[in-house]
């Protein structure tokens, strides 16, 4: 199996492993029913970016922070607590204080059904004038953080920088400041039409995201992701993506590996729904010209699909930080997003051991 050297900062000079910059939401979840009809809520924490730093804390115990904002009242100070248990570290929140109303700020909830059979996931944001969304150039002090304090890998995304034209000029300035510092960058593209359509739709979003591939090492998507986001086709998909055309795929690949030569890793999630709750699923990565291929996990049963990719982004992340294997780091990245979408919630509830057993063909006997 190959290697790749991405000349990650020694551990021992760096306070945190990866720090993550995005928005954190409430999620409000009905259980087994829908919002429209719900008289009570589970609540949790989740944000795309934020869910990669939980995963990598929680699951494979490293050392993660997260770079966001708050408003400052009950509801920001329970998604505080959320973030606590999760492990993550808080020190570069900003908290910005509460109009009592949410005139001017806010914090941002998400109602999340998880879909069941023929009926699918669905998500309803409810996040203007947050916090996060009102973040800008300048709020943090990034030679600080990579240069004082030491951050070895830096992961945002495509739903962070759709929130606001200033959170997408943050996330440029994160990108470029990393780069100065030999800090690794991941970037999950997760384009949701939602959060871009009122501001010029897949135009305006590939716009953004061609700002900011130029400084990416590590760029996550799926194939909906790379089109719509930066604009690559992937000709004659078949209606299974686990029987994706390979050679189509990875013709795409090639032809943003060539556009973007600072991508040093381009890697996918391969997901066909089937129904809410049967998926087939799996991963592949594309490292230094060569491509790699995860186990492939059919009929796979989904119990809330929500944050598997994160989940897979994390275990991707983990493989490449502490074996420098695309062989190894597809595996970890599929097996963990396999069992994040197996318990409730945006984060992942698994442990390394869960994820290894899963790698090496475990199975779901009794555990005693």
């Amino acid at each position: 199996m190959g290697s790749i050297d991405l000349n990650l900062r020694p551990a021992d000079r760096s306070r945190w492993d990866l720090v993550a910059l995005g928005e954190i939401m409430l999620r409000l979840d009905p259980g087994e029913t829908r919002v429209r009809v719900a008289r009570h809520f589970q609540v949790w924490e989740g944000g795309g970016e934020y869910n990669v730093a939980r995963g990598l804390r929680r699951c494979f115990g490293l050392r993660t922070a997260v770079c966001t904002a708050f408003a400052d009242n009950d509801v920001g100070r329970l998604i505080e607590d959320f973030v606590l248990q999760g492990g993550v570290a808080m020190d570069y929140v900003l908290w910005r204080p509460f109009d009592g109303v949410g005139r001017s700020v806010r914090n941002g909830l998400n109602f999340t059904e998880r879909g069941f059979g023929v009926r699918g996931a669905v998500g309803i944001p409810d996040r203007g004038h947050t916090a996060s969304a009102q973040l800008k150039p300048g709020d943090f002090d990034w030679d600080r953080i990579f240069g004082d304090h030491g951050v070895r890998w830096l992961h945002t995304g495509g739903i962070f920088a759709a929130l606001s034209a200033t959170t997408a000029d943050l996330v440029i300035e994160a990108v470029q400041a990393a780069k100065r510092h030999g800090v690794i960058v991941s970037y999950d593209l997760n384009y949701r039409p939602s959060l871009w359509k009122s501001i010029g739709g897949q135009s305006k979003a590939q716009e953004v995201n061609r700002r900011i591939a130029p400084f990416i090492d590590v760029m996550i998507g799926n194939e909906e992701d790379f089109t719509a986001a930066l604009g690559f086709q992937v000709p004659g998909t078949d209606e299974h993506l686990l029987d994706l055309n390979v050679e189509a795929f990875q013709a795409m690949i090639e032809t943003a590996a060539k556009a973007y030569p600072n991508f040093r890793v381009v890697a996918t999630t391969l997901r066909a729904a089937k129904t809410a709750t049967i998926n087939d699923w799996g991963a592949v990565c594309w490292a230094d010209g060569q491509f790699y291929h995860s186990k492939a996990y059919g009929n796979l049963e989904i119990f809330d699909r929500v944050g598997g990719g994160d989940s897979f982004a994390s275990g991707l992340i983990y493989g490449l930080m502490t074996t420098g294997n695309p062989a190894l780091a597809v595996d970890y990245g599929a097996a963990h997003g396999a069992l994040a979408m197996t318990t409730p919630g945006d984060t992942s509830m698994a442990t390394v051991k869960e994820v290894e057993a899963l790698m090496k063909g475990g199975g779901a006997r009794v555990q005693r």
